[in-house]
């Protein structure tokens, strides 16, 4: 994955139509210095609870880009998440490959989360993250299409190398310098190091004046 959206705003794409999905915004909206965790690909039974436990401890919301197939296997954990006041986003059915995946079959993917999420914990999505970033005019198309707002980020942690705990702390203090969108990972493949980084960055980005909200509540 690439760093994506370096600048500002770093949001990115509010309705990513109308900005290209690899440019990068040139000013900031905002003065305020705010942080929005966001994970991808969860939920995992052992990391994401563990993340929701830092995060608890701290009463730090994020956002979650949930993938469908496992959210059908741990909904208790996406009811976790909901019922702690996180926000939940789509990230397709089966992590799919979206280069040149076709306008059908992507409906298709975040239609089959969408319901899925639905009907387990009744909660609509409507954030939508591309997986590996990728946002080309498919994407944009559907996102379109089904109103969802197309969602990246400013800052990679790269925490799904994997990388260790000080390489995930590194990518984030020192690089951010406003309103930002922070991309992590609640499953990885082999071991994860972003539980015990949120417990250095988090006391530290507040030490320094940050405050952290949803990804909702930076697009407002």
């Amino acid at each position: 994955m690439k760093r994506l959206l370096k600048s500002a705003l770093s949001i990115l794409i509010i309705f990513a139509f109308f900005l290209p999905c690899n440019g990068k915004s040139t000013a900031k909206s905002s003065q305020e210095k705010r942080i929005a965790l966001t994970f991808d690909d969860g939920p995992h039974k052992k990391y994401t609870e563990e993340i929701l436990d830092v995060l608890e401890k701290y009463q730090i919301k994020a956002t979650f880009f949930v993938v469908g197939v496992c959210a059908e296997k741990y909904p208790e954990i996406v009811a976790r998440e909901i019922a702690s006041g996180h926000e939940i986003g789509n990230h397709t059915y089966s992590h799919a490959h979206l280069r040149n995946i076709k306008p059908s079959d992507l409906t298709g993917e975040i239609e089959k989360a969408e319901q899925l999420i639905l009907s387990s914990v009744n909660y609509k999505t409507t954030l939508f993250r591309p997986p590996e970033g990728v946002c080309n005019d498919t994407v944009r198309a559907v996102a379109k299409d089904m109103n969802y707002s197309l969602v990246l980020w400013s800052v990679d942690t790269r925490d799904w190398v994997p990388a260790s705990c000080d390489d995930i702390v590194n990518a984030v203090i020192g690089n951010v310098d406003g309103d930002e969108i922070i991309l992590m990972h609640d499953y990885v493949v082999g071991k994860s190091n972003t539980p015990a980084a949120l417990e250095i960055i988090i006391p530290k980005l507040l030490d320094e004046g940050y405050t952290f909200v949803t990804v909702s509540e930076l697009l407002q």
